[in-house]
Parts: structure tokens; C-alpha cells; sequence
């Protein structure tokens, strides 16, 4: 595809693996054809992990006008229903350009969400303190069957569901709405990278980002940290606070945050094979 062909009304929407060149590739469509880059990165919304998420330079945010980036404190619980509310807003007017690397929260956008309601806290505070295999136990076998049993996350929602309102998310998934963008309506990209080629983008991007400052953002974040807070996903952040208490080496934190980051880019790639069959495909090769 010919980016020049995209239309310049129609919103654009752009997913990825992590360090692929989404944002690059938002900023150049925004730039020859207009409109305004959106977020739809899980991460880059919070507001106490700028570096470490990747969120775009205040250079390119000045150069074109980037919305839902940095806007939520590092303690708030931020799921895609409520990023959902959020992007509503930006799909009138100007053409939205709408670029992240979280699967759930295009899923959400273009096929629809269910409207459950919000967990508790202490239901919350009950999931995080079981292990895996607990939570998975008491599953219905219809859940179990249609998410990720290996992502932590996805179970611990999914059990949270069951134990704050009594049904299963599948049941939830059921009465889903109409979306809000349905696919036809948007011209969707997917930017695709091989391996080999990715996990060297991976390692210098982290490089760059201790270079950009990623070492002094984590120690401003060293008096608060708190390994349960949303915030606290920031791949790396972990690592780097590691590092700040004394407990490994920054060449050990370094390379496990790559590790860490070439698992998260696998997961991503596998769920967008898996779940994006429909959207164009884009050699992140020749984005550079």
C-alpha cells in the first residue's frame, strides 16, 4: 500500500509490535495528509513513565497536535473500556490517526466492549494475592477456553469479573454493543517485523533510552514505587529500580528488560496474527 492512497478523512488506525515505528509512521501520515495522533498504547497513558514507555518527543508532539499521552497518574487503574470513553471524542473532526501496540484496546474500538461494571478494589487485592493456577481453577471452562492461560493479566481480569459480578466474562463478551469504529469504517495497518530484526531494535531503543534519561526517570519514581501499581508494567521499570536498590548491575537490569521487552513484542505479534487477519500488513523494514 501506497500511503499517499490512504484517505484523508477516514480514520487511520496503526498497531504493532513494541519498537516497530508506529509513531514514526503516525507522525509521517499526520504530516502529509493531516489529522491528529491518538494513543492507544496501555502504557504511554501514564503520566510518571515517559522515557521507558516510548511515548513520542515533545518535538513531534509540537510538530502535530497527540492526545491520551502521559494523562494518568502512575496509581490509576486504566482499562481499555476507559480508554475507550476517551478515544470517543477524537473519532469526529479531525481525521484521527490512532496508533498503540495494545491489541485489546483496538479489539475494543472496532469489534466492541462489554459493559462491566467496575471492580472493586478489594476484589482486586483478592486476585493479586492468588497464584496462577488458583485463579485458573475457578474459571468457567468457556472462559478458560478463549483467553491467553499463560498471561497473568488476562486471567486475573477474567477471574475479577466472576468474583465481582457472579458471571462469566464469556457471558459479558455475549451482550457486547456495536463498536464504536467498525474496521470498515477505518483503514487499519499493521505494521509487521520479523524476529532477528526486532530484537535488535529492541536493544538499541533501550540503550537509547538510558541515554535519553530512562535512569533519573526511574529514580524520581523510586520514592513511590509500588511493584502493584498500574504504572508498574512500564517494561523495564522493574529492572531499573532494581538496579537504583542496590539488587543487580545496570548491564543486568539492561538485559533483562530486553529480554523482557523481545517476550512482550512476541506476545504482541502472536495475538495480532491470531486476531488481525483483516488489516493491512506493512514491512516495518521499509518504514526506516
Amino acid at each position: 500500500m501506497d500511503l499517499s492512497d490512504l484517505d484523508t478523512e477516514r480514520p487511520v488506525l496503526i498497531a504493532g509490535p513494541t519498537a516497530s515505528g508506529k509513531s514514526a509512521l503516525a507522525l509521517r501520515i499526520a504530516q502529509a495528509g493531516g489529522g491528529v495522533i491518538v494513543n492507544a498504547d496501555a502504557l504511554q497513558v501514564f503520566a510518571n513513565w515517559r522515557i521507558l514507555t516510548a511515548r513520542p518527543s515533545q518535538t513531534d508532539e509540537a510538530a502535530v497536535a497527540h492526545h491520551l499521552y502521559g494523562h494518568v497518574p502512575g496509581t490509576q487503574v486504566y482499562s481499555a473500556g476507559g480508554w475507550l470513553r476517551e478515544v470517543a471524542p477524537f473519532l469526529t473532526g479531525s481525521r484521527a490517526i490512532i496508533v498503540g501496540g495494545t491489541g485489546l484496546n483496538f479489539a475494543a474500538l472496532t469489534q466492541g466492549l462489554a459493559d462491566i461494571p467496575a471492580i472493586p478494589p478489594e476484589v482486586r487485592a483478592e486476585g493479586d494475592a492468588h497464584p496462577l493456577p488458583h485463579l485458573l481453577a475457578q474459571l468457567d471452562p468457556r472462559t478458560r477456553n478463549r483467553i491467553d492461560t499463560a498471561n497473568r493479566a488476562r486471567v486475573q481480569r477474567a477471574w475479577e469479573v466472576l468474583r465481582a459480578t457472579g458471571r462469566p466474562l464469556t457471558d459479558w463478551q455475549e451482550d457486547t454493543g456495536p463498536p464504536l469504529l467498525p474496521l470498515s469504517d477505518a483503514q487499519p495497518l499493521l505494521v509487521e517485523a520479523d524476529r532477528d530484526w526486532l530484537a535488535q531494535r529492541i536493544a538499541r531503543r533501550f540503550d537509547q533510552m538510558i541515554a535519553l534519561g530512562a535512569l533519573e526517570e526511574a529514580r524520581a519514581n523510586l520514592p513511590t514505587w509500588d511493584p502493584s501499581a498500574p504504572s508498574a508494567k512500564a517494561i523495564g521499570a522493574r529492572e531499573l529500580i532494581a538496579h537504583l536498590k542496590g539488587e543487580v548491575t545496570l548491564d543486568a537490569a539492561r538485559d533483562a528488560a530486553t529480554v523482557a521487552t523481545r517476550q512482550y513484542a512476541k506476545r504482541q505479534r502472536t495475538w495480532f496474527r491470531a486476531r488481525m487477519k483483516d488489516w493491512h500488513r506493512i514491512d516495518a523494514h521499509t518504514l526506516m
